[in-house]
This record gives C-alpha cells, sequence and structure tokens, in this order.
C-alpha cells in the first residue's frame, strides 16, 4: 500500500542520501517545521531534539535511532522530536562530525602525548590483514584504535550539541506555541463578540 510506484535502485538510494531530492535547503526547513510543530511541551520537544543530536555524534551507524529513543526514554523527552534530531548527523556533517570526535578523543586519552593513529593512517597499513585475518578479528583489532577515541569523543560534543540544540529549539517551540493560543483565543473571543443579530431572521 505504502510502497514506491517506480523501486529505486541502489545507486538512486546513495544519490538521495547524499542529495536529497528537495534539496538540503528545503529539508532542514521542513525537519524545522516538523518540530516546533509537534504537539508536546517545549521542554519534551527540545529534550527530544538535543537526544537525538546527541546520538548522531556516536560513531554506532544504524543505531542512531534506538540510542536516541533511550536518551528520550531517560529524560522524559519527545520519541518523534527525538528521530527528528538525529538529523543533525547527515551525509554532509557525518566527515566533519567523525574528524572532530576522532581527534577530542585522542586529546582525551593521550593529550596528544601519545596520539593515536588517523583512520587513513589505520586504512593505509592494515588494509591486508583484513584479507589475512579475516573479517571480524582484522576489523575489530584494527579499527578498534580509531573506534575508541571517536566514542570518548563524541560523548563531550554531543552533550554540546544537544545543549544548543535545546537552547534554540526550547524558545522557538515556546514561541510558536504561544502564538498559537493567542491566534485561537482571538478566534474564540471574535466569534463570542460577533452580534447576535446576523443569526436571528428579522
Amino acid at each position: 500500500m505504502f510502497a514506491r510506484r517506480h523501486r529505486r535502485d541502489w545507486r538512486q538510494s546513495v544519490r538521495h542520501a547524499l542529495w536529497p531530492k528537495r534539496g538540503w535547503r528545503r529539508t532542514s526547513a521542513y525537519v524545522w517545521k516538523r518540530i516546533i510543530r509537534l504537539t508536546a511541551t517545549p521542554y519534551a520537544i527540545a529534550a527530544g531534539v538535543a537526544a537525538g543530536a546527541f546520538a548522531s555524534f556516536t560513531p554506532f551507524i544504524g543505531l542512531h535511532f534506538l540510542l536516541a529513543f533511550l536518551v528520550a526514554y531517560l529524560v522524559r523527552a519527545n520519541m518523534l522530536a527525538a528521530a527528528l534530531g538525529t538529523a543533525v548527523g547527515n551525509p554532509l556533517t557525518f566527515p566533519l562530525i567523525w574528524a572532530a570526535t576522532h581527534e577530542v578523543g585522542k586529546w582525551v586519552l593521550s593529550g596528544g602525548a601519545n596520539p593515536i593513529a588517523s583512520p587513513v593512517e589505520v586504512a593505509a597499513s592494515n588494509g591486508t590483514a583484513v584479507l589475512t585475518e579475516g573479517l571480524f578479528q582484522a576489523g575489530f583489532h584494527r579499527l578498534w584504535p580509531v573506534l575508541k577515541p571517536m566514542l570518548v569523543g563524541s560523548v563531550p560534543l554531543g552533550l554540546i550539541a544537544g545543549f544548543i540544540c535545546f537552547v534554540v529549539v526550547y524558545p522557538a517551540v515556546s514561541g510558536f506555541q504561544n502564538r498559537r493560543r493567542e491566534r485561537i483565543r482571538r478566534g474564540r473571543a471574535a466569534l463570542q463578540t460577533a452580534p447576535q443579530s446576523e443569526s436571528v431572521a428579522p
């Protein structure tokens, strides 16, 4: 019933993931409108978006929604807002997020005294290990030195991103809801003060 009329092949799926059909600007505007029009308290919506933003900074690709829902549950936030908040992580921002979390994680773990190899260095020096040692064993042992600092660095950067999202979203949602309530109040007042004679036949 909800299936696409024309199924996308993998090339089209990748292209639309990297560049949405409506463009990133219109897509971002659509997501923003969805967020501020959610039916919940300003805190629940803002905290949900913050939870989604925090989850997007973790290196657990494919688990961001579940992690966002878990954090939203713990802080009593809106689940749909958490799902929309994961849009902070997208094909345009992921390279910056991964590089930033990796560098911050290296600084936290070693303070620069014993820097950890970058993702490019690990891939170049250990690429043949995947073939000789097996995919799982080589992947875990060779990638963990990269994933570990990314995981450590994702915590402070995710908290900062979540805080910024909360500070931005809370007043926006609160203002939108106040304006909507004011419009409803004015509409009801106008109906109550309308001349009664207009509805009475002569």
